[in-house]
């Protein structure tokens, strides 16, 4: 048997000695038919078909009656036994080269009963010569009706017996022809008119599929590919990991629920083991069929019938498109059992199916999203196979660590930064590498939290040089951690999660955003800012349905997520009183699981830490106070914030205003920026009568008590 979507000259010759052996055996009944036809009916000369004359009305109340077979036909024996030796002489030379045509192939595949094959051959003939046509115009005395119908068909298979109401179900929806999608029925607008009358047609891609050549559905041509059972390198690469997960667990099963992440892997690890049986792999898209407007339940059916006549393993992508309800409707699960192929359902969910009796086992394999060192093997790979000049300086392992993505996101991350180099006429550099896999990873949290472009470096931050070193040490173990957890093993016995997970304390103003910025701008990443005050619901159970939608949607990011005001939620754990009490606890030890769990960096801001309970402290891998600013450290803010081309005048005593006021940084921005509107519209230079204006302003808003002299100069 063949598997290769389009046959040899060599097998093509058999291929149309067979069909032309069939269609030989057809003429005969259909000459049959038309010879029974002509002694039937009255003829009417030019009319024929178009008249219906008294003595045919009449004859039509007249119930059909079994009746021995006339000797003048019995010629048309002899000649099918002629078309019939003819038949078998061509399966035998197929046979002798080990070859099985693919109309016998089909017949087997669909378990046709020989009504329904001959049926199915009607329709093929009709369709590849306009001679059948006419025939069948003939046959079912309407010359406008050129194609078989159920009718017409039955007439010249069964006649007129009172048997052939036994042969009308073929033609149902539910029947092997209809369901499996070899005819189908071509109907004006959405009335395919009476069941008898219906016009049939062979489906296009069985068609051409038996004439050697395999074409997938017009509707699903760009979503649907046969592959060769012949893996490439790119895929032995891509699941190297998974391959023994996945031969260790097949076991005659016929349906497998591969999971996980990383899409590219498990295609790759579909395309292993439809290799390893000598099968091709047929890949059906449903995700992208159905955006296209094909139905889920057509585009699986059309799937399902292509890999049974080309012998192929099936791959359903994008499997999370029925998912919708949490599980899949119980048709789609009786056509996935119902196959009779094996097949292989990928989604990133896992799934069950409930109250559906099958006989077939189920293989389900968890395919993890990429560990950093297949990352790293994906990042050398895929840079390797780009054809355009890289920089030397450029090194994959930093940017494997910090971005958690899956094989196709590194692949389109390294077509996205050699796009970039290309408009900049040069080679492809550190930092195109780093922007394109941040593009790729980020995440939908549009409408849950705040993206925040760093604005901010390492000079910018004004604080004491312990909590510098701290912050420093932070980035390096962000940076470090594909190493160190997964290489060096420390991850498999002593912390469950590669995340790293941080608080920060202090003050408002002292430059806990600000810190944020300027790790998450070191790193790469993007930074994503959540107000917990806001996430936090009244309503038991929505706090963890609204954290477990914020981590789920950044986990392939390594995004660094800043939860301000923690102290909404993160306060000492309180004494249970009752169900909100519990459901509160419930809440944090959520927060602190999701954050564990997550391999990205979170930090959570308090302006409060005694506040905290320390069994939650202790939980942090990071602590970082802000203090206030001493008086120094308050210069250098004023210095950092005031904008180099900000105009302002010669007598500006910043000196003065880090001496006098105690302010954190957040109140001094406020300044600088009120006292630049104030000149924008006053003389055009800033001058210390605008800030010490504005100084008054900001005083007013903490609830200082100001006098003359703390504004005087």
């Amino acid at each position: 048997m063949s598997l290769a979507s389009t046959a040899t000259e060599f097998e093509m010759d058999l291929e149309l000695r067979y069909l032309y052996g069939e269609l030989a055996r057809l003429d005969v009944l259909l000459q049959r038919a038309v010879a029974k036809a002509e002694v039937a009916k009255e003829t009417n000369g030019q009319m024929q078909g178009l008249v219906i004359s008294p003595h045919e009305v009449e004859s039509l109340f007249v119930r059909p009656q079994a009746t021995p077979e006339e000797p003048e036909f019995a010629e048309f024996d002899q000649r099918y036994r002629e078309a019939m030796a003819g038949l078998e002489s061509a399966a035998v030379d197929a046979a002798r080269y080990e070859y099985i045509p693919r109309l016998a192939q089909l017949r087997t595949a669909f378990a046709l009963n020989t009504f329904e094959f001959d049926a199915f051959l009607i329709c093929l003939a009709s369709a590849l010569d306009q001679r059948y046509e006419r025939i069948m115009s003939y046959l079912q005395d309407d010359v406008t009706q050129r194609r078989p119908t159920a009718n017409g068909i039955i007439q010249v298979l069964v006649g007129n017996s009172e048997e052939r109401l036994r042969f009308l179900p073929a033609f149902l929806p539910n029947s092997r022809l209809v369901y499996h999608n070899l005819l189908r029925v071509s109907a004006i607008g959405d009335d395919p008119g009476p069941l008898l009358t219906r016009a049939l047609l062979a489906d296009e891609s069985v068609m051409a599929w038996l004439l050697g050549q395999y074409e997938p559905d017009v509707r699903l041509r760009r979503f649907m590919q046969l592959h060769p059972p012949i893996p490439t390198e790119e895929d032995q690469l891509l699941a190297a990991e998974s391959w023994e997960t996945v031969s260790k667990a097949v076991n005659g099963q016929t349906v497998a629920l591969f999971h996980g992440a990383d899409l590219g892997v498990q295609m790759s690890t579909a395309r292993l083991l439809s290799a390893s049986g000598n099968m091709p792999l047929l890949s059906l898209d449903l995700e992208l069929s159905t955006a296209a407007g094909v139905a889920i339940r057509d585009a699986l059916a059309i799937g399902i019938r292509d890999a049974r006549l080309t012998g192929a393993m099936l791959f359903l992508r994008g499997w999370d498109v029925c998912l919708t309800s949490g599980a899949p409707s119980s048709d789609l699960i009786k056509l996935l059992f119902d196959a009779d192929v094996p097949v292989i359902v990928s989604s990133e969910k896992e799934w069950h199916s409930h109250g559906f009796e099958r006989a077939n086992s189920i293989m389900r394999v968890t395919l993890e999203r990429p560990t950093y060192r297949q990352r790293l093997t994906f990042w050398e790979h895929f840079l390797a196979q780009v054809d355009f000049p890289v920089d030397p300086s450029v090194a994959v392992q930093p940017i494997a660590s910090q971005f958690a993505l899956t094989s196709r996101q590194i692949q389109d991350s390294i077509y996205t930064a050699r796009d970039t180099a290309l408009q900049r006429k040069d080679a492809i550099q550190p930092r195109d590498l780093i922007s394109a896999a941040r593009a790729h990873s980020s995440p939908n949290l549009s409408g849950l939290a705040q993206k925040i472009d760093p604005r901010y470096d390492w000079e910018d931050l004004v604080l004491p040089e312990d909590q510098k070193t701290m912050l420093r040490e932070m980035v390096q173990t962000v940076k470090g951690r594909g190493v160190v957890m997964e290489e060096w093993g420390v991850g498999r016995k002593l912390k469950a999660s590669a995340g790293v997970t941080v608080l920060f304390a202090g003050p408002p103003g002292t430059g806990k955003t600000m810190a944020a910025e300027v790790i998450t701008s070191d790193l790469g990443l993007d930074l994503y800012k959540l107000d917990l005050s806001m996430v936090v619901s009244k309503f038991i159970g929505e706090t963890e349905k609204n954290l477990g939608k914020i981590f789920d949607e950044a986990q392939s990011s390594s995004a660094v997520l800043f939860f301000d005001e923690a102290d909404a939620i993160f306060g000492k754990r309180s004494e249970v009183k009752d169900s909100h009490d519990r459901y509160a606890n419930m809440e944090v030890s959520y927060l602190l699981q999701r954050m564990e769990q997550y391999d990205g960096v979170t930090i959570l801001a308090t302006n409060l830490r005694a506040n905290m309970d320390e069994a939650f402290t202790r939980r942090m891998q990071f602590i970082v106070d802000f203090p206030f600013p001493d008086e120094e450290e308050r210069l250098r803010i004023w210095q950092t914030l005031f904008p180099v081309d900000l105009p302002q005048s010669a007598d500006i005593d910043l000196n003065l205003f880090a001496r006098r006021f105690r302010m954190s940084g957040g109140n001094i921005r406020n300044i600088i920026v009120s006292a630049a509107y104030l000149a924008a519209a006053n003389g055009g230079k800033v001058t210390m009568e605008h800030l010490l204006h504005s100084t008054r302003r900001e005083l007013q808003k903490m609830g200082r008590l100001i006098t003359d002299m703390d504004l005087t100069y």
